[in-house]
C-alpha cells in the first residue's frame, strides 16, 4: 500500500544512490592521466535489526511523519496493555530470534525487524523474531477488515460507488461515482489490489470508518490479538495503529478458515466493473470495466503458494503475510517493518517458508491457539478497554458483544430461576 509521500521518498533515495555512486567512483581519468583507484566495494553483510532488548514491547517505533498526529481536540491513544504472561507460550515472551532447539542457522538477507513462521493447521509457531513486538501493519490490517466484512455483509448486495470512495488517500483499485459493485467484487479489490477505495466502501456499510474500526478492534480482542489496534480500515497510518508478528499470524490463520478469503488471495486476476461518465465533467466518457491483478509476488513465483497480503506506508515500511503448501503441510509467514533490500519482501518470505518446511514437523517454540486452549491464552493483568457501545448500537453486536450478552443471560438465569421457583412455591403454599 502506497501513500502520497512514497514518490518523494523514492526520488530522494534515487538521488542519494546516484550521488553515492559518483563519489565512490573517485577521480576520473582525463586526457590519459591516471586517476586514483576506486574504493573497494563493501563486504559487510546485511544484518537484520537487533530487537533483543525489546524496543517495541509497548508500541511501534516513532512515526517519521505527521500521519499519527491526533485530530485537533483529540488525545493520543495510550499504548495497549501488555499481558503479564505472553500469549502463545513462554518462549514467545522473548524479543530476539526464537528457534527450536537444534535448529539450523536462519537464511540470509532477512530485513524484516519482526517475523514469524507458523503452521496454519496446527497453530504451531515454528520460528520467530520479536513475536510480540509492536509494529504498524499497513495494508495487512485489511485481513482483519476482510474477516469482519465476510462475516457481516451480504456478498451479493450491490453498492453504488461514491466520490468519497474515489477520493480516498493511497492505493485505489478504481471505484468511480455511480459504479455498481457487489460486496464480493469489493472484497476481491480489497485483498488482491489493496484498494483503499474498496476499504472505504466496505467500511461505509459497516457504519462508517469509525464504527468499522471499532468492529475490527473488537474482533481482534475476541481472538486474543492483544497487540493489535486498527486506526483506519485500510491500514493507512493513524494514532495508535499497532500489530505484531504473532497477532498478524493469528488473524491470517482466522481469515484462512473462511473459504472465500482463501479463494480470493489465491486469485491471480479478476474482472472489476467500470462506472458511468460524470455528468459534471463535460465530454466525460463511459469508464469500462478492467481486470485487476493480485499484487503478491509470492503467488506467482513460489511453488505451492496459497496467496497473502502486502502492505506499505512510510512509517510501517514493508509488511507482508502469506501462506504456502508443501507435502500436505500449510505454513504461514509474516513480516513486519521490512525493506525491499537486500531482497524483496516476498523473497524474504520464500526463504523463511523454505526454512520452515525443512524443520522437523514436531518443531515448535509456541502456539497460535484456538479459543478453547486456555493454557496459552491466559493473560493475567491485561486491562481490556471497554467496547464502544454507542458505535455498536447502530450496527448491531459484534462477536465480543455476543460473548458478553451470553454471559449476562447465563448470570441472569442463575439469579432469576431460583426466584421464580421460590415464587411458584410461595403461590402454591398460599392456595393450598
Amino acid at each position: 500500500m502506497y501513500n502520497r509521500q512514497q514518490h518523494q521518498r523514492t526520488a530522494r533515495l534515487l538521488g542519494s544512490v546516484l550521488s553515492a555512486a559518483v563519489l565512490a567512483a573517485g577521480p576520473i581519468t582525463v586526457c590519459g592521466t591516471a586517476a586514483a583507484q576506486p574504493a573497494p566495494p563493501t563486504t559487510t553483510p546485511f544484518t537484520t535489526p537487533v530487537t533483543d532488548t525489546c524496543p517495541q514491547k509497548t508500541q511501534p517505533p516513532p512515526a517519521i511523519d505527521a500521519s499519527e498526529v491526533p485530530e485537533p481536540g483529540e488525545a493520543a491513544p495510550t499504548p495497549l496493555s501488555v499481558p503479564d504472561s505472553p500469549i502463545g507460550g513462554k518462549r514467545l515472551g522473548e524479543c530476539g530470534v526464537v528457534l527450536p532447539t537444534g535448529a539450523p542457522a536462519l537464511p540470509a538477507d532477512i530485513s524484516a525487524t519482526a517475523w514469524m513462521v507458523s503452521d496454519l493447521d496446527t497453530g504451531a509457531v515454528l520460528a520467530t523474531k520479536d513475536p510480540h513486538g509492536r509494529y504498524r501493519p499497513a495494508s495487512t490490517i485489511k485481513v482483519l477488515l476482510s474477516i469482519v466484512a465476510l462475516r457481516t455483509l451480504d456478498l451479493d448486495k450491490v453498492v453504488v460507488g461514491t466520490q468519497a470512495d474515489a477520493d480516498v488517500e493511497g492505493t485505489r483499485v478504481g471505484i468511480g461515482p455511480g459504479g455498481r459493485y457487489t460486496n464480493r467484487q469489493l472484497l476481491h479489490a480489497l485483498v488482491m489490489a489493496s484498494g483503499n477505495d474498496a476499504a472505504h466502501a466496505l467500511a461505509a456499510q459497516l457504519g462508517g470508518d469509525t464504527v468499522a474500526v471499532v468492529k475490527m478492534n473488537d474482533l481482534a480482542k475476541s481472538l486474543h490479538a492483544y497487540d493489535t489496534r486498527a486506526a483506519t480500515p485500510s491500514g493507512l497510518d493513524g494514532p495508535g495503529m499497532s500489530t505484531s508478528a504473532y497477532d498478524l499470524s493469528l488473524l491470517f490463520r482466522e481469515a484462512m478458515s473462511i473459504p472465500l478469503f482463501a479463494e480470493m488471495i489465491n486469485t491471480e486476476q479478476f474482472d472489476f466493473p467500470g462506472f458511468p461518465p460524470d455528468p459534471k465533467i463535460p465530454g466525460d466518457q463511459d469508464h469500462p470495466g478492467f481486470p485487476i491483478a493480485n499484487d503478491n509476488g509470492l503467488l506467482y513465483n513460489y511453488p505451492g503458494a496459497l496467496g497473502g497480503k502486502t502492505g506499505y506506508t512510510d512509517d510501517a515500511r514493508q509488511t507482508f503475510v502469506a501462506a504456502a503448501e508443501r507435502d500436505g503441510r500449510r505454513l504461514a509467514v509474516t513480516l513486519l517493518q521490512a525493506d525491499v533490500l537486500p531482497i524483496r519482501p516476498w523473497e524474504q518470505a520464500a526463504r523463511l517458508l523454505d526454512y520452515g518446511f525443512a524443520l522437523d514437523r514436531n518443531a515448535r517454540v509456541g502456539d497460535i491457539p484456538g479459543d478453547d486452549d486456555e493454557s496459552v491464552l491466559s493473560a493475567p493483568g491485561l486491562a481490556t478497554p471497554p467496547l464502544n457501545a454507542v458505535a455498536y448500537s447502530a450496527q448491531g453486536p459484534g462477536r465480543g458483544e455476543f460473548d458478553e450478552l451470553w454471559m449476562l443471560l447465563m448470570v441472569g438465569g442463575l439469579i432469576l430461576v431460583p426466584i421464580l421457583l421460590l415464587g411458584t412455591w410461595h403461590v402454591r403454599t398460599r392456595h393450598r
